[in-house]
C-alpha cells in the first residue's frame, strides 16, 4: 500500500469537513446562523483543551461567546435533525451492532436540565449530574454514536414549574432508561438502519427492550444481573436457576477460552460458557417472519479472579459461541467513544442548561 503524504491527508479532512458542514447547512434558515454553527464545529475539533463558550469564541476570532452560546441556547434548529444527519452519514453494514449504554455529566447546582443526584458509572458513585443514553453503531468501518437522550428523574418530571423554566417540551414526561433505549432502537429500524444485532448492560437486559428487539427480528446479548432466573424448555437440556448458580454448577468441560476482541494491551480473554434455553419460531414475536431463534444464557467469567458476567441472549439457531463472544466484545466500543468524545471534543465540558441547550 502505497504512503499518503501528509498533504494529501490533511485535504482529504478538509474536504470530509466541507461536506459534514454542507450536510447540516438546511438546519439552519439563515446564512450567518450557519456560519456560526461551522465555527462552533471547528471550534470542537480544535486543540483547545477546554471547548467552553470562551474558548471556542476565542478559536473563531470572536470577541466573546455570546454568538458560541446563541447557537446552543437561542438558535432555532432542530437537534433531532441534526442526529439523523449524523445517522445517514455514518457507514452501513448490515451486520452492524447497536451498543447502548450511559454516562455521567458532573454538574454544580440545581438548575441545568435532568440534573441531581443520581448514580452514574464515569464517577462510580452517587453525585450531582445529568445523565444520557447514547447509542453507538459499530461495523467493520469503525464506530460512532448515533443517537442520545437525556435521561429526566421523576422529581424532574413531578415538577412543571422546573420543567417549563428548562423549556422541556410538554410531551415530553418520565422514560425509564430502558424505555429511552427501546426509543432510540425504533428509531433506527423505522429510519432503516442497517444492523444485526444489540448489546447493553443488566440495566437494559430484561423486559420491555428484549420484546421491542424480538418483534424487530433483531439479535442481542444484553446483561443480566446474578439473581436473574432462567430456565430452559423444549427439549433443551435441562437449566433451572439463577444465572450465578448456573454458572457455579457447569462442568469444567463447559467453558472455553475465547478473546472479546483486542484490547490496549492485545486480546482481552475470558472463559466463556454457553446455554441454549429454548428454539422458537420468530413468527411468534414478529408477523410474516420465518425460521427458528435461540433464547440463551451467555456467561462470562475472568481468568484471574474468576468473576462472573451474565447476558440473556436471542440468536438465530446455530449461532456460534464465538459470534455471541464477537458481538459481546464490541461493548468497549462505545466506553471508548464517550472516553473520546469527552476528552477530545468536549463531550463533557458544555455549558448548556436547558433542553435545547
Amino acid at each position: 500500500m502505497k504512503a499518503t503524504s501528509i498533504e494529501a491527508t490533511l485535504e482529504l479532512w478538509a474536504s470530509s469537513l466541507r461536506d459534514v458542514k454542507a450536510r447540516i447547512r438546511p438546519l439552519f434558515t439563515q446564512e450567518r446562523v450557519a456560519a456560526s454553527a461551522g465555527l462552533f464545529l471547528d471550534g470542537l475539533l480544535g486543540p483547545e483543551p477546554r471547548k467552553t463558550g470562551w474558548m471556542r469564541a476565542e478559536a473563531a476570532g470572536d470577541l466573546g461567546p455570546w454568538r458560541q452560546q446563541a447557537i446552543l441556547g437561542r438558535g432555532r434548529w432542530e437537534a433531532d435533525a441534526l442526529r439523523d444527519v449524523v445517522r445517514d452519514y455514518t457507514l452501513a453494514d448490515a451486520d452492524a451492532v447497536l451498543v447502548i449504554d450511559e454516562t455521567g455529566f458532573l454538574k454544580q447546582g440545581k438548575a441545568s436540565c435532568g440534573v441531581g443526584r443520581q448514580c452514574t458509572g464515569s464517577a462510580g458513585k452517587i453525585t450531582n449530574c445529568q445523565v444520557g443514553v447514547f447509542a453507538a453503531y459499530v461495523s467493520r468501518h469503525g464506530h460512532a454514536f448515533v443517537d442520545r437522550a437525556l435521561y429526566l428523574p421523576k422529581r424532574w418530571t413531578d415538577d412543571p414549574a422546573r420543567l417549563a423554566a428548562a423549556h422541556v417540551p410538554p410531551e415530553v414526561g418520565f422514560a425509564t432508561k430502558p424505555h429511552l433505549a427501546t426509543q432510540m432502537i425504533e428509531r433506527a429500524v423505522a429510519a432503516g438502519v442497517p444492523f444485526a444485532w444489540v448489546v447493553g448492560d443488566s440495566i437494559y437486559g430484561v423486559g420491555e427492550l428484549e420484546m421491542a428487539l424480538r418483534r424487530a427480528g433483531k439479535g442481542y446479548v444484553l446483561g443480566a444481573s446474578a439473581a436473574h432466573g432462567f430456565n430452559s424448555w423444549g427439549g433443551k437440556p435441562a437449566v433451572a436457576g439463577t444465572a450465578a448458580a448456573i454458572a457455579q454448577g457447569l462442568d469444567a468441560s463447559a467453558w472455553q477460552r475465547l478473546s472479546a476482541g483486542k484490547g490496549t494491551k492485545g486480546d482481552r480473554m475470558y472463559d466463556w460458557a454457553y446455554l441454549e434455553l429454548a428454539d422458537l419460531d420468530a413468527g411468534e414475536h414478529q408477523r410474516g417472519s420465518t425460521g427458528v431463534w435461540t433464547r440463551g444464557l451467555l456467561i462470562r467469567r475472568t481468568i484471574a479472579e474468576g468473576a462472573y458476567a451474565f447476558f440473556t441472549t436471542w440468536c438465530p439457531a446455530g449461532t456460534t459461541l464465538e459470534t455471541l463472544v464477537k458481538v459481546e466484545g464490541q461493548h468497549w466500543t462505545i466506553e471508548d467513544s464517550f472516553e473520546t468524545a469527552k476528552a477530545e471534543f468536549g463531550l463533557d465540558h458544555n455549558e448548556s442548561r436547558s433542553w435545547h441547550g
